[in-house]
């Protein structure tokens, strides 16, 4: 039986891509072969099983980060813009393995944030921006969001498995 709390999203379809049916993709992975390789892959629309597809082909716009991929099955316009929103996802057990150090974006969303040497509970990781450095988005227990380097020296301790990480802002990064 598949249940639906044993994938993890790697990406979002988010446009068609011309008249024959590909699709723009907004990837969340640091694993491009997911988009570029062809073969079994799966689908989900919010709140029901994901649907297995079959990537026929994939590549990357240059310059930007978005694939656009054909999808076996999806050949027109119309119906490549019935599945925009929903998630591309692969099963959780078949996440690659980390070293030391490194986490996997799943992993982080929902982690309480901390602050301090008692680590008083400040807010919930919502996101993580990619871009030349990787920022968390906490949205803070006032319910302001902000954006905080995902660094070392602001984030010195990460405990995945009781679910919260400690910052350690400069003075001023939580008023912005």
């Amino acid at each position: 039986m598949i249940e639906k709390d044993k994938w993890m999203s790697i990406g979002e379809i988010v446009a068609p891509q011309g008249l024959r049916g590909d699709i723009r993709i907004k990837p969340s992975t640091d694993f491009p072969e997911r988009f570029t390789k062809p073969g079994k892959r799966w689908i989900q629309k919010t709140d029901e099983l994901p649907t297995e597809i079959k990537l026929t082909k994939g590549t990357l716009i240059p310059g930007k980060s978005i694939y656009v991929l054909s999808i076996e099955g999806v050949s027109s316009r119309s119906s490549a813009e019935e599945i925009i929103g929903w998630k591309f996802v692969i099963p959780i057990d078949s996440r690659p393995r980390l070293s030391k150090d490194e986490y996997h974006y799943f992993d982080l969303i929902g982690l309480e944030a901390r602050r301090g040497p008692k680590k008083a509970l400040i807010g919930h990781v919502t996101d993580l921006i990619k871009g030349g450095n990787d920022l968390l988005e906490i949205e803070l227990v006032e319910g302001k969001k902000v954006l905080v380097p995902f660094v070392k020296e602001i984030v010195p301790e990460i405990e995945i498995k009781e679910k919260w990480l400690l910052i350690k802002p400069p003075p001023g990064l939580l008023e912005l």
